[in-house]
């Protein structure tokens, strides 16, 4: 198989980034891209789920940024789906799913986010393979698509 053909048209990305969920309010978030998780996951806490209009709404807080818990962002999305979720230790967790767009080097498009407690993880975000099909990951690279706040180019 030719590998040139395959990644050509591909947008080149570091194994963690910087990204946005614009729909969630949420200007800058560190990632881990992760092609060994099938699902991306979002660090939330005080999560709430209830019917608004006949539907599931998950209400949440998260913190964006890592070791810093003084920063909120308060969201608010439709539950699309709830899920068994086996994490990297093997444990299932039962988590409830979210569709929202994700922007990342000058590109948007719409991922599903399993909403999970990840006060123990590095990142606060993981962004699984499901989410990445028009992206090819370099494992030697990092913040190819940018620097984060506060951060120099």
């Amino acid at each position: 198989m030719d590998d040139t053909r395959s990644t050509s048209h591909k947008t080149v990305i570091g194994w963690r980034e910087w990204l946005c969920l614009p729909e969630l309010g949420i200007d800058f978030i560190k990632a881990k891209i992760d092609t060994g998780a099938r699902t991306s996951a979002l660090h939330t806490f005080s999560l709430d789920v209830a019917h608004d209009g006949g539907r599931k709404v998950a209400r949440f807080g998260v913190h964006p940024l890592q070791r810093d818990t003084d920063t909120v962002v308060w969201c608010t999305a439709p539950v699309v789906d709830e899920r068994s979720v086996r994490d990297s230790g093997g444990h299932k967790e039962w988590r409830f799913v979210i569709a929202t767009p994700v922007a990342m080097a000058q590109r948007e498009w719409e991922i599903e986010l399993t909403l999970t407690a990840r006060d123990t993880m590095l990142f606060r975000m993981l962004v699984g393979r499901t989410a990445m099909r028009s992206l090819c990951v370099d494992p030697f690279a990092s913040f190819v698509t940018g620097p984060g706040p506060g951060e120099q180019v």
